[in-house]
């Protein structure tokens, strides 16, 4: 027999919770691993998240790690635009056969052309290959890569070989860089007197570029760092003339071995401008006759065939007898210096801070 306190014992008890409805339990969905909404997680939960294990400095130095990667295949990767460039010739050359000669001839000169070896030299470069193919002289793809190589070593050497800095017997040797505003003349200056100076040569700078601003201190800042003796222009209208003139009288009365000159950047299509040009030449050939003993012209080397005609007009004017590079470390493809080379007979004398020449680097062919 139930006890009678049993109801009133019932009606003391709190109602049993009914479960609660949600759409996950009307559609059958297995339970969610996150908390629901409104429930707070407990300070030894939030130290177990495995993103909090990472500290400020571990986010910093990944950041840094990876910007400096970034940053380095950034400067491996400047030969990339020649160096892809002529990369289809392995890939043309890799599957060669006598039948597809004619196919594989022309997207070789498509991909001279796109390195910028201009037209001309283009056309003489496939159709000696072409000659020497069906001759038979030619049977294989590594045949095939190695007498462009020939060939484009030839174009650079076959027609002048001083490719050293003639300095002559009489001292001071003078040399003077010339080029277009913008390729590096000053720079270039710099490098050449560091190079020099490891020689053992006693150097005096002539700071002729009186035009830029910040041209002579560039070349204070240069001469410093080299050991070298400098000579600058007095007043603001100075002449370049009377600057390389009186540096080049210092440089014979004080016994300096070489004297380098450097000169403002002008536009080759500029008649007034190339006629101060020859003023600078005739300055400088009054106080040692036949000075200068080297006139460099600077080619920047992102130019692309704009370097024929600036070698041209400069050539014209005061002779040039020889070539710097510039800029071969970047994007620049520097093919037409072959035309440049090959047209005018000028010897590349130096190439952009001791780099391998651009063009014979990416055919594997052996330095200049």
């Amino acid at each position: 027999m139930a006890s009678p306190s049993a109801p009133f014992v019932s009606l003391l008890l709190p109602p049993s919770p009914k479960p609660s409805t949600t759409v996950s339990s009307l559609l059958n969905l297995p339970p969610s691993r996150f908390p629901p909404a409104g429930n707070t997680i407990s300070s030894g939960d939030r130290f177990k998240c495995s993103a909090g294990g990472i500290g400020f400095f571990t986010k910093l130095g990944r950041l840094i790690k990876e910007k400096a990667k970034n940053d380095v295949e950034k400067i491996f990767s400047g030969f990339s635009k020649t160096r892809d460039n002529l990369a289809v010739i392995d890939e043309l050359l890799l599957y060669w056969n006598l039948a597809d000669t004619d196919r594989i001839l022309d997207e070789l000169e498509e991909a001279l052309l796109v390195s910028d070896f201009g037209p001309k030299i283009t056309i003489k470069i496939v159709e000696s290959l072409r000659e020497d193919i069906y001759a038979g002289k030619l049977k294989s793809g590594t045949e095939i890569k190695d007498a462009l190589k020939k060939i484009v070593l030839d174009l650079l050497t076959s027609k002048t070989n001083k490719t050293e800095l003639q300095l002559g017997f009489r001292k001071p040797a003078v040399i003077m860089v010339v080029g277009v505003n913008g390729g590096g003349k000053t720079t270039s200056l710099g490098k050449l007197a560091h190079r020099l100076k490891k020689e053992g040569v006693k150097i005096l700078m002539a700071a002729g570029d009186t035009f830029r601003a910040a041209a002579s201190d560039q070349l204070e800042v240069w001469a410093e760092r080299t050991g070298s003796e400098i000579v600058v222009g007095e007043g603001e209208k100075v002449k370049a003339s009377s600057v390389l003139s009186q540096a080049v009288k210092r440089g014979k009365q004080e016994g300096f071995d070489v004297v380098l000159c450097d000169t403002s950047g002008r536009l080759h299509t500029n008649y007034s401008l190339m006629e101060e040009l020859i003023s600078c030449k005739k300055a400088v050939g009054k106080v040692i006759p036949g000075a200068p003993n080297e006139m460099l012209l600077v080619l920047d080397g992102t130019t692309g065939l704009n370097m024929l005609p600036q070698a041209r007009e400069f050539n014209d004017v005061v002779g040039i007898t020889g070539l710097i590079l510039t800029k071969l470390d970047g994007s620049a493809r520097g093919g037409c210096v072959v035309s440049v080379v090959d047209e005018l007979g000028i010897p590349i004398k130096s190439k952009s801070d001791n780099r391998v020449f651009v063009l014979v680097r990416s055919l594997g062919a052996p330095d200049l």
